[in-house]
């Protein structure tokens, strides 16, 4: 099952964000990421609704919002109206998850759930037959730059297991980079997001170029074909 790359804007410069995405979309970025925070569920602030609609006109390839808030509810509609193409909600936020999902799908995104490091994915055991992707925490959420937390692979290949859907994509957000990418793909990630391995370096296509070399190397792609 080959990977995706997402970069992550919570890493790159705000006030040239345009140019930035231009530079990632040129170098094979497969989805924009966008952390969006409120403060309270996480100890950071980020952009909301308008930001994210005026990035929509930048951006030609699918925009992937992950909601760090108490409140996903209030910015589903938002969101969809944005021009957002997937929407992951924490479980440890939302106590009617099935119907913030519903709601997610009914507005044309593809729904998914993020889960903090802590967080077993037991509690995903219903949700799954929900969601198009699980967004798995491999940092504590809130800020970029931070340690990968090795335990994340065990994690990863326990919900691959899990899922009854074959198809599942599992995206994994917090340190990667190329050392941690390979075991993250040969865990069973499809979705890998990048803040400051791609945005943190001068040449914003040869570090996506890198993180996609350093990927295809895990022995669970060799002998597959792109």
């Amino acid at each position: 099952m080959m990977f995706r790359l997402a970069p992550s804007l919570l890493s790159a410069d705000f006030a040239q964000l345009d140019r930035e995405i231009a530079e990632v979309e040129a170098g094979g970025a497969d989805l924009l990421h966008l952390d969006v925070m409120d403060g309270h569920f996480v100890p950071n602030l980020t952009f909301g609704p308008p930001v994210i609609a005026a990035l929509a006109h930048c951006a030609t390839v699918p925009l992937d919002a992950h909601l760090m808030v108490t409140d996903a509810d209030s910015l589903i509609g938002p969101l969809a109206e944005a021009g957002v193409a997937r929407v992951a909600v924490h479980v440890e936020a939302c106590p009617h998850l099935h119907r913030t999902l519903t709601a997610i799908r009914d507005l044309g995104m593809a729904p998914g759930v993020a889960l903090n490091p802590s967080t077993p994915i037991s509690l995903l055991e219903e949700a799954l037959a929900w969601v198009d992707f699980v967004l798995v925490m491999s940092v504590n959420p809130g800020f970029g730059g931070q340690r990968f937390i090795p335990e994340t692979l065990s994690k990863i290949t326990r919900l691959r297991a899990m899922a009854t859907n074959g198809h599942l994509d599992i995206s994994v957000d917090g340190g990667v980079d190329p050392d941690t990418i390979g075991p993250l793909v040969q865990a069973g990630a499809t979705t890998l997001v990048a803040g400051s391995s791609v945005f943190g370096q001068t040449d914003r296509g040869a570090a996506l170029k890198k993180l996609r070399e350093s990927g295809a190397e895990s022995p669970a792609l060799q002998g597959e074909t792109t």
